[in-house]
C-alpha cells in the first residue's frame, strides 16, 4: 500500500512539473512576442521620421549671399549666375528684381518662369542651381575662428577642420550651433552626424578642466 501512494505521488509530482514548465515556456513566448512589438513600432516610426528629415533638408531655401545660376532655354541672353542681395532679391535681365530669400529652387523657377510669361516669353523654360552657397561662421576654441565657404555636405567635423582644428583647451564632446533665423543655440555632438548648413553659426566651447 505504501508503494502505491508513493508511486500516484511521484507521478503527480511529474504531471505537476511538466504542466509549470509548459506555463513558463508559454509566458516567455508571450514576453518575447510583446518585447518584439514594443521594439518594432518605435523602429518604425524613426525611420518614418528619418525620412521626413531627409525630405526636409533637401528643400534648401535660398538668402541673402548665395549665388544663383540661372538658365532659361532657348534665350541665352537671359542667363547667367546671379547674387541675392540684401534685400534678397535676384536682378535678372528684362524682369527686373525677383525676391528670392525664403524660396526653395523650385519655388523661385516658378517665380521667374511667370515673370518671363507675363510679357516676354510663351512657355518660359528655367532652371536654376546654386553655385556658391553664403557662408558659415565658427566662433570660440578652434585656431583660425572666423566665416568660411559652406560646401554641401559639409558636417562640424569639415568645419572644425577648415578653422585649423581645436585649440588645446577645446571642449572635443560636443558643439553649439544656432542656425540662421533662429536666436537660440543648440548643443550637438562634435561628430560627422552633425550637419552643417549656410548661416549657421557654430560656437565651440572651452572645457571646463
Amino acid at each position: 500500500m505504501i508503494t502505491e501512494v508513493t508511486y500516484w505521488r511521484k507521478r503527480k509530482k511529474r504531471n505537476f512539473l511538466a504542466l509549470l514548465g509548459a506555463l513558463v515556456c508559454a509566458c516567455g513566448l508571450v514576453a518575447s512576442g510583446l518585447a518584439a512589438a514594443a521594439q518594432e513600432t518605435p523602429a518604425s516610426e524613426a525611420a518614418a521620421l528619418a525620412g521626413q528629415t531627409g525630405e526636409a533638408s533637401e528643400a534648401y531655401r535660398l538668402d541673402v549671399g548665395d549665388k544663383v545660376r540661372m538658365t532659361v532655354f532657348g534665350e541665352m541672353d537671359l542667363g547667367g549666375e546671379y547674387v541675392v542681395d540684401g534685400s534678397g532679391d535676384v536682378r535678372l535681365p528684362l524682369i527686373g528684381q525677383v525676391h528670392a530669400a525664403g524660396l526653395t529652387l523650385f519655388e523661385f523657377e516658378e517665380r521667374v518662369k511667370s515673370a518671363l510669361e507675363a510679357g516676354y516669353l510663351k512657355n518660359a523654360r528655367v532652371s536654376a542651381e546654386v553655385v556658391n552657397y553664403r557662408p558659415f561662421y565658427i566662433l570660440g576654441q578652434v585656431n583660425k575662428p572666423g566665416e568660411y565657404a559652406f560646401v554641401n555636405g559639409m558636417n562640424v567635423l569639415t568645419a572644425i577642420a577648415l578653422a585649423g582644428g581645436y585649440t588645446y583647451r577645446a571642449s572635443e564632446s560636443n558643439v553649439f550651433i544656432r542656425h540662421e533665423g533662429s536666436n537660440k543655440e543648440l548643443a550637438a555632438p562634435a561628430d560627422q552626424t552633425t550637419k552643417v548648413y549656410p548661416g549657421d553659426i557654430i560656437r565651440v566651447r572651452e572645457r571646463f578642466f
